[in-house]
């Protein structure tokens, strides 16, 4: 009978590290591998650790009778006094009702916006002609809405607005886009799509440019016309795209957009365009009531949470990528 020496492989076995030291170690080794890309990142994660991390330590202003003089530290606690003052308030849960309903409007009508235009764009075989068109849709959004806000009062304006005059040489009455309640929340979502759709077609043209052109070849030798690719070869493979996105945008339903509203509303339509930002900017800057809009801020910032988590956690449930 032949012994086998074992000794060797078992003084190998002895030595050999843990398996999370190893994986510390593999770790380790690929981070140095890619240091010049990590070190890319150095300054995105300052700017999120100096602007979006440590403020988060003022939220405890919510919970404090706060005060210049005393500072954050030294302020009163007041507990949840400041929140039981904002649910007994009427005005709040109409700020409430407007944040969401405008930003129903914008998710309804301007989410599949983009889409379409990249779709379309996706189209168009003749280069300059595409190029131009997405130079002329994506210029609106490198316009500040200061300046956008005066050219749309000047041209929904019902004395001399171009629209308005239009509609009265055809025998109509003015209509006050910005003046009136009714017509005031439509204003606000159309110009809002007609500034950022075009932009936000990058990401969309981005996703289309993955897609094979084999695949489409394919298709067309198995007879599909351009509609059925379109519907069954293209949507598909950008859809896990769109379902980024759109949990990206469920996450942000109490953003309403403050600075267009701030730069278009008035007194006489804050009962259909004050949201919780205009609501929080008057009673904290203001009125200097600094508690209280740290209440509301922070009330919106748990919505927001609490529907970016339930919108992944669907995505994930019906077999799309979420966000983590």
């Amino acid at each position: 009978m032949e012994f086998v020496d074992t000794e060797p492989a078992l003084k190998e076995v002895a030595v050999r590290p843990p398996v999370r030291v190893r994986k510390r170690a593999s770790l380790l080794r690929y981070i140095w591998f890619n240091r010049y890309l990590y070190f890319m990142l150095v300054p995105a994660l300052v700017y999120y650790l100096i602007f979006h991390y440590i403020p988060m330590y003022g939220a405890v202003v919510a919970f404090k009778d706060f005060s210049i003089t005393k500072g954050i530290l030294g302020s009163d606690w007041a507990g949840f006094k400041y929140f039981e003052y904002l649910f007994s308030q009427d005005k709040f849960w109409q700020v409430i009702k407007n944040t969401v309903v405008i930003s129903l409007y914008r998710l309804t009508f301007g989410f599949p916006a983009p889409i379409i235009a990249a779709l379309l764009l996706n189209e168009v075989r003749v280069k300059m002609f595409k190029q131009t068109i997405q130079t002329v849709i994506y210029l609106p959004h490198f316009i500040s809405w200061v300046i956008l806000g005066g050219i749309l009062i000047n041209l929904l304006s019902t004395d001399s607005g171009v629209v308005n005059n239009i509609i009265k040489l055809f025998g109509g009455s003015p209509i006050g886009f910005l003046s009136e309640e009714s017509y005031f929340r439509s204003t606000l979502v159309f110009s809002m799509i007609w500034k950022e759709f075009g932009w936000n077609t990058i990401i969309y043209i981005a996703a289309l440019s993955g897609i094979s052109p084999h695949l489409y070849e394919a298709a067309v030798i198995d007879g599909a016309n351009r509609f059925q690719r379109l519907l069954y070869l293209t949507i598909p493979l950008i859809r896990g795209t769109i379902v980024l996105i759109l949990i990206l945008r469920m996450g942000g339903i109490m953003e309403a957009g403050f600075e267009q509203i701030f730069v278009l509303y008035h007194p006489g339509v804050y009962r259909v365009s004050d949201i919780i930002d205009t609501y929080v900017y008057r009673i904290g800057l203001t009125d200097g009531r600094f508690s209280l809009a740290a209440a509301v801020g922070l009330f919106k910032s748990l919505i927001n949470f609490t529907l970016l988590v339930l919108a992944n956690w669907l995505s994930r449930r019906m077999g799309e990528q979420g966000v983590y």
